[in-house]
């Protein structure tokens, strides 16, 4: 048996199942309970709107996890908070965020659609776009406007992606891997990147298919999870409508609806190892056997 001092004026909530248990008086907890939110980044949300309504005008979560900082920037026009702080790192390398201010410094409709792009461009359930990092996703962001709006409508609707809201991401994906291109199909994207400026395929867009499903990917996580946070029992669509699939009992991405590469374009890849193809052989993340294509001529193992 541990016995807990609380000072006073203190507080401690923890959860219980879909329960929460207090060191308070309060009899019932109707926003905080019965929570069904299965990741702690987003029911840290839930605490803070009860906070904020039970009168604290400053809080500071603790925490290291980049979604929690990109939840917090996104709800904080929604609480009723005059701060909202997040304690990033450790030792010397804490740093406290301020929510509020970056929520302003960005406006009401980017800090909103904050989480759909965080979706969009990678996170823990969503691939990233191939050697292009957030950096470069934030740069063409600042450049492309016009994606502002899709997001947040993307993460407000409930129904499939429409083919305008995903003209625009398509374009989103043109611009991260040329920025000077004009097109607006991706799949003319990346042929004239592969064929006429000599990149490889490590470094060129995915292919359409492909990037619907990572926007539905997306918009599962930065809309139907992250969009709901504040909300205790979020509503969670089955994630085989959202580009995932079940395997063995096991969810994993449904990465496109094409054929592999290696059964519909072959010839394409090939490698310029001199010696022994390893890890950064491009036949072998491909996991393809070389061919006389490859400098090695096809004789490695």
């Amino acid at each position: 048996m541990v016995t807990l001092t609380i000072p006073d004026g203190k507080e401690i909530y923890t959860t219980h199942g879909d329960g929460v248990l207090s060191t308070t008086n309060r009899t019932e907890l109707p926003v905080l309970q019965p929570c069904i939110h299965e990741e702690a980044d987003t029911r840290i949300m839930v605490h803070v709107l009860d906070a904020s309504l039970s009168g604290h005008k400053r809080i500071k979560i603790r925490s290291n996890d980049t979604d929690v900082i990109v939840l917090a920037i996104s709800v904080v026009n929604t609480v009723l908070v005059d701060e909202l702080w997040v304690a990033y790192g450790s030792g010397k390398h804490l740093h406290n965020l301020p929510a509020h201010t970056i929520a302003r410094s960005l406006g009401q409709d980017k800090s909103s659609a904050l989480p759909m792009f965080h979706a969009i461009t990678g996170c823990d359930t969503v691939s990233f776009f191939g050697g292009r990092g957030k950096k470069t996703a934030w740069e063409v962001w600042k450049v492309f406007p016009e994606l502002t709006p899709v997001l947040r409508a993307l993460a407000a609707s409930t129904e499939d992606i429409s083919e305008e809201h995903m003209a625009v991401i398509e374009r989103f994906a043109i611009l991260l891997y040329d920025r000077t291109s004009s097109l607006r199909n991706i799949n003319e994207a990346r042929q004239e990147l592969f064929s006429k400026k000599s990149r490889s395929l490590d470094n060129i867009p995915p292919t359409r298919a492909a990037l619907v499903n990572h926007a539905k990917r997306a918009v599962f996580q930065g809309g139907f999870v992250w969009q709901q946070t504040l909300l205790k029992e979020p509503v969670i669509p089955c994630p085989s409508q959202w580009g995932w699939q079940r395997e063995y009992s096991v969810w994993v991405p449904h990465w496109t609806t094409l054929q592999q590469a290696k059964d519909s374009c072959y010839e394409l890849i090939h490698c310029g190892c001199r010696t022994v193809c390893r890890g950064r052989c491009k036949c072998v993340k491909a996991n393809l056997a070389c061919t006389g294509l490859c400098n090695c001529g096809g004789n490695c193992n």
